[in-house]
Order: C-alpha cells, then sequence, then structure tokens
C-alpha cells in the first residue's frame, strides 16, 4: 500500500483546525505536485495546505449549511477534538478566538509528515499524519501497514473516541480493519462521542438547538440535517428529510450486506421527530463526492 511521503510543518496560527484537519506546510511545496489522484491540492502563497485526515471525521466546531448561517455540533466534544489533535501534534499555550480561529501558540509551527495518496473535491489533501522525525525521505513512497497506522493522529483520534470513523473507497480494507477495531474499542469504553452517541439509536430534534447542541450524531448525518432544516426556516419537521436525503445522493457500500446503495434514505428511519442510521459508521464505505 504505497503512499507519498512528505516531511514538514503543521501550522495552526490564523487557521481553525478541527479535529480532522490541520495545515501543513512541505519542506519542499514542489511535493504537493506529485500528490496522485484526479484532485490537485490547493496551497496557500507559503506553500501550506489544508489536509483532511484520512478514515476520521470529528464533530463540527464550525459548519456553514449551504442556505443558512454558520453552525456547529456540540461544542465541548468538538472543541475537545480539536484541542487534541493541536495537543498531540505537539502545540501548547493555544488561544483562539470566538470563531475558532487560532491567534497565538507557544510554537510558531511544529515537525511532522504525512502519508497521502490523493486530494478530495475541495482540494484538500487526504493524508495520515504524523508527528515528529518522518519514517523515511521524504518525496519516497512506502508501504503503510497497520503498525505505521497505529503511530498517526488518525489512529489517536479515533482511539480516544474523539473522532468517528468515516471510509471512503480510497481506505484499504486492512487499514479500514484497523480502525474499526480501534473505534469499537472506543465505543464499547464510552469514550469521546460514544458515551452520547445518537446515530444509530434515535436523536431527537425537539427546538432549534438541538442539533447544535445537544445531539452527538456521525458528522455526515448532522451536515445532512443541518442543511436540510435550514431550508425550512424554522420548520423543525422532518417528513421531508428522506426525500432530501435521496436528491444529495450520496453514494456508499454497506460492507454487511455486500450492496451498493444510492442515498442515505435507503438506512435513515424517521420516527416522528428522532432520526436514526439503521448501520454503525463502521460499516458503510462513501464513494467521493
Amino acid at each position: 500500500m504505497p503512499f507519498l511521503l512528505i516531511s514538514g510543518v503543521f501550522v495552526a496560527k490564523g487557521a481553525a483546525p478541527d479535529g480532522d484537519s490541520v495545515r501543513f506546510r512541505p519542506d519542499d511545496p514542489a511535493l504537493w505536485d506529485r500528490v496522485g489522484g484526479p484532485h490537485r491540492v490547493k496551497r496557500n502563497a507559503s506553500g501550506a495546505a489544508q489536509l483532511r485526515l484520512d478514515g476520521i471525521d470529528s464533530l463540527e466546531t464550525h459548519y456553514t449549511p449551504r442556505h443558512g448561517t454558520r453552525t456547529h455540533q456540540p461544542l465541548p466534544l468538538a472543541r475537545a477534538a480539536a484541542d487534541e489533535l493541536l495537543a498531540w501534534l505537539g502545540f501548547t499555550g493555544v488561544v483562539r478566538n470566538d470563531s475558532e480561529t487560532v491567534t497565538s501558540t507557544d510554537q510558531a509551527v511544529v515537525p511532522g509528515f504525512i502519508l497521502t495518496r490523493g486530494a478530495d473535491l475541495h482540494g484538500r489533501c487526504v493524508a495520515f499524519a504524523g508527528r515528529g522525525p518522518a519514517p523515511g525521505s521524504s518525496g519516497a513512497e512506502i508501504f503503510v501497514d497497520v503498525a505505521l497506522l497505529r503511530l498517526t493522529l488518525n489512529h489517536h483520534q479515533l482511539a480516544t473516541g474523539l473522532a468517528y470513523p468515516t471510509f471512503y473507497r480510497s481506505l484499504f480494507p486492512a487499514l479500514r480493519a484497523e480502525f474499526t477495531a480501534v473505534s469499537e474499542a472506543a465505543a464499547v469504553g464510552s469514550l469521546g462521542v460514544w458515551a452520547a452517541d445518537a446515530t444509530t439509536t434515535g436523536a431527537a430534534i425537539t427546538s432549534p438547538s438541538s442539533l447544535s447542541d445537544d445531539i452527538v450524531v456521525l458528522p455526515k448525518l448532522f451536515r445532512r440535517l443541518a442543511d436540510y432544516l435550514e431550508l425550512g426556516d424554522g420548520d423543525l419537521s422532518l417528513d421531508g428529510f428522506p426525500a432530501f436525503l435521496a436528491q444529495a445522493a450520496d453514494r456508499f457500500f454497506i460492507i454487511s450486506t455486500g450492496h451498493s446503495t444510492t442515498g442515505l434514505d435507503a438506512i435513515t428511519v424517521i420516527d416522528g421527530s428522532t432520526v436514526r442510521l439503521t448501520h454503525p459508521p463502521t460499516d458503510l464505505v462513501f464513494d467521493e463526492n
């Protein structure tokens, strides 16, 4: 499973890193042009680019629905994930403003490395992230096995329960299996999000603030709910949510049934004001869209 290894530094100040995304600047920014796949990595004037940590999705500290105003998931857990990401990488003395932007840290940058095979539709480099010295020469193609995966920030966020597993087809099955195992262990221990997770047990939308302040669910489901509810202009009815999900047409594979499916409505149950998925996140593998 070869990945492009890139050494560089992580950057926090001036950005709004959350629990699954952070800026990274290679020692040699020209290496961005060697990242494979159909999408190019978008980088700023300094050569830094936004990462999307592969295989994980943390609660949203700031999300803007397509037709609405900025919102978030329950902030204690969402901010805990963001804080843990920066602390694990080596940042201390982190100060944020009200918009979640980091205004100061004790370190301007911290050294580390990434392992990547491509970028997403938005130009974010999809990667595993590591701290300290790289396990090889920057620019080399190296094999990522389970032992190396366990040294990554991605694995750490799942092990602490501060991120949900969210798999895409580009993630190799052996690595996905390790992420599944560590996520299930965190769930058994009721760590992080798992102490309050309502993704498959049912989340009740009973007030305008339910989604942002009370309900802990898979971020992909949260984003779809936030987009849908903004269209209702205060109407909390979920009657139209299945049709909305069908129109969104997320494509995914259900591991337990072996079925390729289009539309989260196929695995979503609405019971009055309550919504739930019929399959856990570890049973789903999404297509990029």
